[in-house]
């Protein structure tokens, strides 16, 4: 416990120390420019980026809602979504975005669900955000290949195909594990064997029977979520949606700030799909530095100078921040957990 309330507040010094750099670079150059710019936001504009964002909250946690409705009937709605945004908290505060997963496992479990359909439901959402972001991928990847949107950038571009890549990977190892369980049993035997003989592990038939255990229970959970098509495309779907809004973000917030024909819809998802492959790579709460550095680089290719420093930082607070102030929240609203 100690160590992780040390973690903790080493993650959030780090964020408010990179915060601080993001800001300085970000507004050293032109400030009374950038603050103008903010202070004279249309209003209306705004609050649609905000509800864009929270709307995509809602949507994937509607999503979340219907896998966990399937082990617990009665679980409500408003539990889904708050667990949805208290998730954002926890995973804007931690490296990779690692906190939300096993967070929403210990609220499932105070909500009556165990830990092994907790974690099945947990899983599944994953296979399923996963295979919704590898899909937009495919599509920000043809987009530029067609209409040739960032042909600036090719060093970021190169990092983004890793990142796509990547992503594709992850599904195909899950749609591996779930349907070639013996062969991953084997290959886990053989890799602890060999770890084992290196002296990398300890007890090795203990460490066998742990991951064993774990690939059984992510092979029940994939299978039978692959075996219910109607839920599967469901929530696949309702994924998709709350991406595309998320990636639409930063078209409200250039029209809030009076830009309307710099970039239209397609390019602000495209855009924004590849943004957030760059933030994949920052091994930093939030993806702070790497998020900001890759929306000025590739919205860069459609607005210049203290616009676009006052659209990152806009998109930055209704994407990220606003999340993590409405999580904290969350947390302090009393629920029938």
């Amino acid at each position: 416990m100690k160590n992780s309330k040390v973690k903790n507040i080493f993650n959030f010094l780090l964020l408010f120390f990179i915060t601080f750099v993001v800001l300085y670079f970000a507004l050293k150059d032109d400030f009374h420019a950038i603050i103008d710019q903010i202070l004279h936001l249309n209003i209306f504009w705004f609050l649609v980026a905000i509800l864009l964002y929270v709307g995509s909250v809602l949507v994937r946690s509607f999503g979340l809602f219907k896998l966990i409705r399937e082990f617990k009937k009665d679980y409500p709605l408003f539990q889904a979504v708050r667990l949805a945004f208290m998730t954002q908290f926890f995973n804007g505060v931690t490296p990779f975005a690692t906190g939300g997963q096993p967070f929403q496992v210990y609220h499932l479990r105070k909500a009556g669900v165990s830990m092994t359909d907790g974690t099945n439901i947990i899983v599944q959402n994953f296979v399923v955000y996963q295979i919704a972001l590898v899909f937009l991928g495919i599509v920000a990847v043809l987009s530029n290949h067609f209409f040739h949107f960032f042909e600036k950038v090719s060093i970021l571009q190169h990092l983004v195909t890793l990142g796509f890549i990547c992503n594709t990977l992850v599904v195909i190892g899950l749609l591996f594990v779930a349907y070639a369980k013996e062969m991953n049993k084997k290959i886990i035997k053989f890799a602890i064997q060999l770890l084992d003989k290196i002296h990398l592990v300890k007890d090795k038939e203990a460490q066998e029977k742990k991951w064993e255990d774990s690939v059984d229970r992510f092979n029940k959970s994939a299978s039978s979520l692959m075996k219910n098509r109607k839920l599967l495309f469901q929530t696949i779907g309702l994924n998709l949606l709350g991406l595309c809004l998320l990636y639409s973000v930063p078209l409200a917030v250039a029209y809030s700030m009076g830009i309307f024909d710099a970039f239209n819809v397609l390019e602000a998802i495209v855009s924004s799909a590849y943004v957030m492959l760059i933030g994949a790579f920052v091994p930093i709460p939030g993806g702070t530095g790497g998020l900001e550095y890759g929306f000025v680089q590739f919205f860069g290719n459609f607005v210049g100078g203290a616009p676009l420093n006052a659209m990152m930082l806009i998109w930055r607070f209704c994407t990220y921040y606003f999340g993590m102030i409405i999580g904290a929240l969350a947390l302090y609203v009393k629920g029938k957990d």
